[in-house]
């Protein structure tokens, strides 16, 4: 497999994107929620939202449906998996399994970017739960830091495609995380004709199959949402190992 050519890319310099290459997104005044997720949480997730340090501060709707659908059909199958979520912004997805299904014993990772950690940090602790979710920082394209499991079980990633210019760098780090039996469920909104380029980049390198077992699938595909799963294909020698299996 040719491995991805990743150019350098500041994601803070603002100087250095064009315009275009970021979607508008309308913002709210910084806040806290409460959120039930349609009555499938009996204690509902308080969420600290705070657009200081950007717009990964603030719940998408994304992250709504991927915790809602790993809240009504995942409720009793993560316990004792690795569990990551990527682009985590104030941890909305990581905290809500954390809360309505059952987890552990090892805690379930939520990560980001520096700016994002304290946030990350606050909600975990506005809604105790810090014996169950610890927050990190991971940098996509970067190396996974020795804290983070390195070929988890699950991941988790809502609303990451939304900069083209980081499509390079989530798809490296998909790379270095998937391994023979991880899956990711990946939710994102398509805002833009250029979202679709990173699905179809990952359809070069992973398995990717669209969820059909959401019965809210038909409401949020009208507002362009859209639910998959990613897997890793099995690598050469995984395929003449299972070859020379069906041969016996």
């Amino acid at each position: 497999m040719n491995a991805i050519e990743i150019s350098p890319v500041d994601l803070t310099n603002a100087i250095d994107v064009d315009e275009s290459l970021v979607p508008v997104r309308d913002t709210k005044k910084a806040s806290q929620s409460s959120v039930d997720f349609d009555g499938l949480l009996a204690t509902p997730l308080l969420l600290q939202e705070d657009l200081k340090e950007g717009c990964g501060g603030q719940l998408w709707p994304a992250g709504m449906v991927l915790a809602k659908y790993l809240l009504r059909q995942h409720r009793f199958s993560l316990a004792n998996k690795s569990i990551i979520e990527l682009g985590s912004g104030g941890g909305l997805v990581g905290l809500a399994i954390a809360r309505g299904c059952h987890v552990g014993p090892s805690p379930v990772f939520i990560t980001d970017q520096a700016p994002m950690l304290p946030l990350m940090e606050t909600n975990i602790k506005l809604n105790n739960l810090s014996d169950l979710v610890t927050a990190n920082i991971l940098n996509w394209g970067e190396p996974i830091s020795d804290c983070i499991p390195q070929k988890p079980t699950i991941i988790l990633a809502a609303d990451c495609v939304y900069f083209e210019p980081a499509f390079p760098l989530l798809i490296s780090t998909l790379r270095d995380l998937l391994g023979p039996e991880s899956i990711c469920y990946f939710c994102f909104r398509k805002r833009r004709r250029a979202d679709l380029r990173f699905m179809k980049m990952a359809k070069k390198l992973f398995i990717v199959d669209e969820i059909q077992d959401d019965p809210d699938a038909k409401t949020y595909r009208r507002e362009n949402i859209f639910l998959y799963t990613i897997r890793p294909k099995p690598s050469q020698s995984t395929i003449q190992t299972l070859a020379a299996d069906q041969d016996c």
